[in-house]
């Protein structure tokens, strides 16, 4: 596999993880009446999740790993 394929599946590993955090975050909100900090330790792990996700868009840009594309654009002929 080329850096490119394994760049864009741990993109998507790292969506996932950011999905199941806030799921779980809303589970101790909801469910969680002890009082303890997991609310707020899934929260933080998600907002972790999510600046690393940005920097890692970034980087795959600059190193060529992943192009932008506009969407629903023609290129001109």
């Amino acid at each position: 596999m080329t850096a490119a394929v394994l760049f864009k599946i741990y993109i998507v590993v790292l969506l996932l993880s950011i999905g199941f955090s806030l799921l779980s975050g809303l589970f101790f909100l909801a469910k969680d009446n002890s009082g303890s900090n997991r609310l707020v330790t899934s929260l933080t792990f998600r907002i972790a999740l999510s600046i690393t996700l940005f920097v890692s868009l970034i980087i795959g840009y600059k190193l060529g790993w992943i192009q932008p594309h506009g969407l629903g654009l023609q290129s001109p002929k």
